[in-house]
């Protein structure tokens, strides 16, 4: 596991070892906001940040047998005011967003706490919010005095870099597939981390008190990147996004000030297996696909000017133009339009609907539109 210094990010000036990034899939050891200003710009394809809660913890809690919660009190989660929380959150989504793809998406995990702050400035700043996703907890901490509701749940926001950046990577049809056919909701029930994943030191105590678990990694990036996507974490802590990155074949920068989880993240990541390339191969469907215009076919010499096109069952016939529409009897139109004028309905999908032989049997001109594909080489 390579652990960079702020030092050495800005001495290698971007410098590649073996054609590669030297701040690829490394632990970079500094200030999050000025490691990220150190970075090339446009370079990251998604941002996981799982930034301080604030969580404005004053005195103990203790749970009814008189025993101390572990909770929460590190100096990283502290702030004096509501308003240095805000600038930190501004400085560091401001960094976060210059390194970010124009594509480029970011989550943001947060609980009651601080989570409605960073969204205001997320939408200040004009990021676009694309969702918004409740983790519900299976195995929520209660609330020892009784005074408010369990806090069962933390909230994560899933926003684009602006408004304009339409072509982000949404992997649909995976979370469609991993949900048993139906669409992927944004509840999503996981446990906190088990005592087999929870990360803990000598004492027996847990390292991190906030260390969240793979399953939620895992369904973050199979749901927004694909194969070598590169992932920026700007509070690494012990290094879930890593170890989730590395054993689906993306790519990590992990940004951490604290030696003590710089030290346990590099060992977690050492040990992660990553899947073969095979077994990473996810469940796409049209929508995923590049567009193609009927008029291309025609260029490409895969349709030709005056070939004639059928329905399946050869009821009706249509002649293809040079500009890509379709002539039937006295009627023009595009190929979705002339099917659904001679079905005498409102829509339809001319690709699956136009059937022709070309020498290898009759078959919708979707075959032909999979042919063009595969010569441009994205399918």
């Amino acid at each position: 596991m390579r652990v960079l210094s702020f030092s050495d990010l800005l001495s290698s000036s971007m410098k590649t070892q073996n054609h590669e990034s030297i701040w690829l899939d490394s632990i970079i050891k500094g200030n999050c906001i000025s490691v990220i200003e150190a970075l090339p710009e446009n370079s990251v394809d998604v941002v996981f940040a799982d930034p301080p809660y604030n969580l404005q913890l004053y005195q103990a809690l203790y749970r009814p047998n008189q025993s101390l919660v572990n909770g929460c009190h590190e100096t990283w989660d502290q702030f004096e005011t509501f308003k240095t929380y805000d600038d930190f959150t501004r400085a560091w989504l401001l960094s976060v967003r210059r390194v970010l793809k124009e594509n480029g998406t970011v989550w943001v995990i947060g609980s009651y706490h601080n989570i409605f702050r960073v969204g205001t400035i997320l939408q200040d700043l004009n990021f676009w919010i694309l969702n918004d996703i409740i983790w519900r907890k299976a195995n929520p901490m209660p609330n020892f005095r009784g005074r408010r509701f369990a806090n069962s749940h933390e909230t994560m926001i899933w926003a684009l870099k602006n408004q304009t950046s339409q072509h982000y990577t949404f992997n649909y049809d995976a979370m469609k597939m991993a949900n048993d056919d139906l669409q992927m909701r944004s509840d999503w029930l996981f446990p906190i981390c088990k005592s087999s994943e929870r990360l803990k030191d000598k004492d027996g105590k847990k390292v991190h008190p906030t260390q969240k678990p793979e399953a939620l990694l895992h369904r973050v990036l199979m749901a927004s990147t694909n194969l070598n996507d590169v992932i920026l974490d700007p509070f690494f802590g012990t290094g879930t996004t890593g170890a989730v990155a590395k054993r689906l074949g993306r790519h990590f920068i992990g940004i951490e000030k604290e030696q003590r989880y710089i030290d346990v993240a590099s060992k977690r990541i050492d040990d992660i297996q990553p899947y073969c390339k095979a077994e990473l191969t996810i469940t796409t469907g049209k929508r995923t696909e590049p567009r193609v215009p009927f008029g291309a076919m025609i260029e490409s010499g895969l349709l030709s000017i005056g070939d004639c096109l059928q329905d399946s069952k050869k009821r009706w016939k249509a002649i293809i133009r040079m500009d890509g529409s379709l002539q039937c009897g006295g009627h023009t139109a595009s190929i979705h339009g002339m099917g659904a004028y001679v079905q005498e309905v409102d829509v339809c999908n001319g690709w699956t609907f136009w059937y022709i032989d070309k020498g290898n049997g009759f078959k919708p001109i979707d075959d032909l539109r999979l042919q063009y594909r595969k010569r441009l080489g994205t399918s």
